[in-house]
């Protein structure tokens, strides 16, 4: 009979190094392969030269083992996740990469490391390019109307007043159309330092809109009935796709896709007081993505409305409220979808307006789990 064979990779830019244990967890052997495809077949056909192999940790499957992952994934082998070696136990010992590659195989092994790897294939992961070079791109819009600001607010006085009050789409159209003369005095080189960074924020302009006539079709195409609820709009749904995957049967239920999303929560009890809080972990893109879905819909949608009023009248803070709306809206998914999957007919558009789906019925039940109900007062 042919040894189990259990992988841990320790990846980097160039190299990626391997240990391989066989199913009593004794060490077998580590070798090292170059980041390339002939790379990737070789560590491959080296694990499987020791026996058949049954599962393969990697670190840093979103980064420098995407590619290692991807191949394993095609070819049929499990990945697992494996976060980064304990740094307390790192500090005690050292730190070398073969025992990284060692420790990364007895995670995969123990069942340390159950986190199955995220595709990086398909739309999703369009998508999450796309929205790097989005997100990137409004962060510096961003930085230069700032300084734009500062600038203004330090300017000489004329200047000053000419800028003053304008909204931020008149100060950038004022400020791009400036002529600064070639005098090296401050009025001059103010203007000059205006117009360059109000330039820069219109071409960040069209390049976001660029991004955004892609990403708009491309994820209303991934997931049309997500886009289709209320409240949910191209930006929101890409953050929840780019958080789940493209495999999203690696979600097991909807206590998954919540602690991913950071949305799970958490005993906040103490004393005499009892209530629940939402955990810092997880997403925190996702997260925001669902507190953006509440707040629109409690401007727009009248149920939502009607749950935030029912939950203030049971005592609790508009802010507890809008974190049980956030788990509402996180919950009842993925368990759906995991079973369609088994099935065979599942679709990512139809998982995710389960999981979003929103209606009455849900909020006004006595399945909130976030939440305790209020003690009934004793008659008299």
């Amino acid at each position: 009979m042919a040894a189990q064979i259990t992988g841990g990779v320790d990846t980097h830019l160039d190299v990626h190094v391997v240990a391989a244990l066989d199913q009593l967890g004794g060490l077998v052997g580590v070798e090292s392969f170059p980041t390339t495809p002939a790379g990737y077949r070789a560590l491959l056909g080296w694990l499987g030269s020791h026996g058949e192999v049954v599962v393969v940790g990697v670190e840093g499957t979103g980064s420098y083992g995407a590619g290692l992952a991807r191949h394993l994934h095609h070819e049929g082998v499990a990945v697992v996740e494996v976060d980064r070696p304990n740094r307390q136990r790192r500090r005690r010992q050292g730190k070398t990469d073969p025992h990284d590659a060692v420790t990364a195989a007895r995670a995969a092994q123990a069942g340390d490391a159950l986190g199955a790897a995220k595709l990086r294939d398909g739309n999703v992961e369009a998508i999450r390019v796309l929205r790097v070079a989005r997100g990137s791109a409004k962060r510096d819009r961003t930085r230069a109307i700032n300084q734009m600001r500062s600038l203004i607010s330090t300017a000489p006085d004329d200047l000053r007043q000419q800028l003053r009050g304008l909204t931020i789409p008149k100060l950038v159209h004022r400020a791009a159309a400036f002529r600064p003369s070639g005098r090296s005095h401050v009025t001059a080189a103010t203007r000059l330092a205006l117009r360059t960074l109000a330039r820069r924020v219109l071409e960040l302009d069209r390049e976001v809109a660029a991004l955004d006539d892609v990403l708009e079709p491309l994820v209303a195409a991934t997931a049309p009935e997500l886009v289709a609820q209320v409240g949910v709009g191209t930006d929101t749904a890409g953050a929840l796709l780019v958080a789940a995957g493209q495999n999203t049967s690696r979600l097991r239920n909807e206590r998954s896709f919540a602690r991913l999303c950071g949305a799970a929560p958490l005993d906040a009890s103490s004393g005499k007081q009892h209530r629940h809080r939402l955990s810092r972990a997880g997403d925190r893109q996702a997260n925001s993505a669902l507190w953006r879905i509440v707040i629109s819909r409690l401007s727009h949608d009248p149920h939502t409305r009607r749950y935030l009023q029912r939950r203030l009248a049971q005592g609790k803070t508009k802010a507890e409220a809008i974190r049980c709306l956030i788990g509402r809206v996180s919950a009842g998914g993925p368990s759906r979808l995991v079973r369609r999957e088994r099935r065979g007919t599942a679709s990512m558009s139809c998982h995710w307006m389960a999981c979003l789906s929103w209606s009455p019925s849900p909020l006004v039940g006595p399945r909130d789990r976030h939440e305790r109900p209020a003690p009934q007062r004793a008659e008299q």
